[in-house]
C-alpha cells in the first residue's frame, strides 16, 4: 500500500512541483511506480491554463475512480493547478477523491497521505475528502527536493512562485497566488548540491522567472536580483550550462541582455512569450509593452549574441482580435524568426477578465489563424535547422535516446540531437557535425580530435 504513481499536467513548473513531491514521498519510505497499473496511490498534478486540460485531468480522475470499487483501500489525490481553481467543486464530479490539494501544500502531501493509509489499516471509516487549498507563508521554500536518475544531465531549480501580472486571460494568479522568491543563498546551496551529484545543465523556473528577488534584494551596479542570482550560479564548479524560463518581456533590461555577452554558461536560448503582435490586443490582455519594445528586446539579445534562438507563446483569437490585429501578429512572428513556438487558440477561463468580454472569435477563424503560424513556423524552423547542416555545434550529452541504439543531447541553442557515442560521455559537452535535420531534430557524428 505504499507504490505512488504520480502523473503530471502542464508545464515545467509542474514537473519540478511533481518531482519534489515524490522526493519527499521517498523519504518518507513511499515506492514510486512509473507505471499506473502498478499503484496503490494515483496522484494527479493537474494544469489550469486551459479549459482542456482540465477537463482531461477530470477525465482521467473519473476513469480511475472506477478502480476504487475493485481496491476499496485504493487511494485517489488531485494536486496543482486545478485543485487550488476548483477546490471542494471537484467532488460534484469526483466524489470518490481522496486528497485535494492546492499549490502552496504540496509539501502536506507526505503526511495526509500517511493519515489516509493509517486509517484504512486500522478500519477505520473514512470520512470526508481532506482538501488543503489554503495559502502558506514560504511555501515556495518546500519546493527543493530532488529524485535525480542515474547519470541525470539537467534538472530544474525552482526560484520564484506566483505571479502579480495579472494579464486578463490568465488563471495563473488565482491558482499560483502571489508573487514569492526563494532566498537566494538556498538556491545556490541546490544548486551547488545538483552539481556533487553529476548535474551538469540547470534551468531555473518561475511564473515570472525574471521578476525573482526584486522585493527582497537591491539592485547592486544596475544589476537585478535576476542576474545577480544567474552571475552566482555560473559560478559554480561542475556547472557547465545555465538556461531559465518562464520570464516576462518587461523584465529583459540591459543588464539581463549583456549578461548573455559576459556569461557563456548563459545558454543563447530565450524564451519571449509574445502573446500578441497588436498593441491593441497587448492593452486589452494587460501586457505592459508595445510591440514596438518588444522586438527592440530581440534585436538587442541578437545584437549581443547574433545567432540567439527564440521560443515563444502566442494567443491567437482573444475577444475582439480583428484581421488587421492578426496581421500585425503575424507580421511580427515572421520579424522574430522564431526557432519553436507555443502556439494557442484562445479558450474562456471562467473568472478571469477576459472571460466576459464580447466579441469573441469564432472557432473557425481561430483555427485558421492558429494553423497560419504553425505553417511558417514549420517553414522557419526547416531553413533554420538546414543552415546547421555542415557545422559543428556543442552538445551537452543527455543519454541513450528512445530506441537505445543511439544517444541524444541538447546544443546550445537547445536543438535537440541523435548521434552515435560512448556511454561514458554521458554528461560531457562534445562537438557533434551536423549532418541531416528534420524540422525539430538534428543529426550528425561525434567529431574526433586529433
Amino acid at each position: 500500500m505504499n507504490r505512488v504513481h504520480i502523473k503530471t499536467y502542464g508545464c515545467q513548473m509542474n514537473e519540478r512541483d511533481s518531482e519534489a513531491v515524490a522526493a519527499m514521498l521517498r523519504a518518507r519510505g513511499y515506492r514510486i511506480v512509473g507505471a499506473e497499473e502498478e499503484c496503490d496511490i494515483m496522484l494527479l498534478n493537474t494544469c489550469s491554463v486551459r479549459d482542456a486540460a482540465e477537463q482531461k485531468a477530470i477525465g482521467k480522475a473519473a476513469n480511475i475512480s472506477a478502480r476504487k470499487k475493485k481496491q476499496p483501500d485504493f487511494i485517489l489525490g488531485i494536486l496543482g493547478c486545478m485543485a487550488q481553481n476548483r477546490g471542494t467543486e471537484l467532488l460534484d464530479r469526483l466524489p470518490d477523491v481522496d486528497l485535494i490539494v492546492g499549490t502552496q501544500k504540496f509539501h502536506q502531501v507526505p503526511d495526509y497521505l500517511d493519515n489516509l493509509r493509517a486509517a484504512r489499516a486500522a478500519g477505520v471509516p473514512v470520512g470526508e475528502t481532506i482538501v488543503d487549498i489554503a495559502e502558506e507563508a514560504g511555501s515556495q521554500n518546500t519546493i527543493r527536493e530532488h529524485v535525480l536518475e542515474e547519470k541525470q544531465v539537467g534538472a530544474f531549480v525552482s526560484i520564484q512562485q506566483g505571479c502579480n501580472m495579472d494579464c486578463s486571460f490568465c488563471i495563473v494568479p488565482k491558482t499560483r497566488g502571489d508573487e514569492r522568491s526563494r532566498p537566494m543563498d538556498e538556491i545556490v546551496r541546490e544548486c551547488e548540491q545538483l552539481a556533487e551529484r553529476g548535474v551538469r545543465e540547470i534551468t531555473l523556473l518561475g511564473q515570472i522567472v525574471t521578476s525573482y528577488g526584486r522585493r527582497d534584494y537591491t539592485h547592486t551596479g544596475g544589476v537585478s536580483p535576476f542576474v545577480q542570482l544567474i552571475e552566482r550560479v555560473h559560478a559554480i564548479p561542475g556547472i557547465a550550462r545555465i538556461r531559465f524560463t518562464s520570464p516576462h518581456p518587461r523584465g529583459f533590461k540591459q543588464d539581463l541582455v549583456e549578461a548573455y555577452g559576459r556569461l557563456p554558461k548563459l545558454c543563447p536560448y530565450v524564451h519571449l512569450p509574445l502573446q500578441s503582435g497588436s498593441d491593441r490586443i497587448l492593452r486589452a490582455m494587460n501586457r505592459p509593452y508595445t510591440r514596438e519594445r518588444y522586438r527592440e528586446i530581440v534585436d538587442a539579445l541578437r545584437t549581443v549574441v547574433p545567432d540567439m534562438y527564440f521560443s515563444t507563446d502566442v494567443i491567437v483569437g482573444f475577444p475582439g482580435e480583428t484581421e488587421e490585429d492578426f496581421a500585425q501578429t503575424r507580421e511580427l512572428f515572421e520579424a522574430c524568426n522564431y526557432d519553436m513556438a507555443y502556439v494557442f487558440k484562445y479558450s474562456i477561463r471562467t473568472g478571469t477578465p477576459a472571460a466576459d468580454m464580447g466579441d469573441q472569435v469564432p472557432e473557425e477563424t481561430k483555427e485558421a489563424r492558429n494553423q497560419t503560424l504553425l505553417n511558417l513556423l514549420k517553414a522557419n524552423s526547416e531553413r533554420r535547422n538546414a543552415l546547421l547542416l555542415g557545422t559543428v555545434e556543442e552538445v551537452l550529452v543527455d543519454g541513450p535516446d528512445q530506441t537505445g541504439k543511439k544517444f541524444t543531447g541538447r546544443t546550445r541553442g537547445n536543438r535537440v540531437c541523435v548521434f552515435d557515442a560512448h556511454p561514458r560521455l554521458i554528461g560531457s559537452l562534445v562537438p557533434l557535425r551536423i549532418e541531416r535535420v528534420s524540422v525539430s531534430t538534428l543529426y550528425g557524428s561525434l567529431v574526433v580530435k586529433d
